[in-house]
């Protein structure tokens, strides 16, 4: 008899969960980011992801083994800097030069980026300043 019993409110339990449809209203409709935010999100993404590793140097307002993000992007625009040009490896270095070498090693990484990826690893580094 239990087990008929505990066979039942199994079988109601699979009917009540069955094929109905639940329909959920959006109570928190995800933000839709301008393609501007979507740039700053996938180079922050990007720059926080084992496939760049930049945070493994750099972190938003500290100096760790590299310049802080802050202080990267504070030089850049002060100086009319072409991040971009840098981080493709067809410019000199100019927030510390004397750490060149440090970040030399990562040019094989950065070689693998594409274009827009490079564009959203700036875009995110930029927007540390706002």
């Amino acid at each position: 008899m239990k087990k008929l019993f505990i066979l039942g409110l199994l079988t109601a339990g699979l009917i009540s969960c069955g094929n109905k449809e639940e329909k959920k209203e959006n109570l928190y409709p995800e933000k839709v980011l301008t393609p501007e935010e979507q740039l700053i999100a996938d180079g922050k993404n990007l720059f926080n992801s084992n496939k760049a590793a930049c945070f493994s140097c750099h972190q938003p307002d500290k100096k760790v083994i590299g310049p802080s993000i802050k202080e990267i992007a504070k030089i850049y625009k002060e100086q009319n800097g072409d991040m971009i040009a840098f981080l493709r490896k067809q410019a000199d270095p100019i927030v510390d030069p004397s750490q060149y070498s440090v970040m030399e090693t990562n040019f094989a990484i950065l070689k693998t980026m594409s274009d827009e990826e490079i564009k959203s690893l700036e875009a995110y580094m930029m927007s540390v300043l706002e």
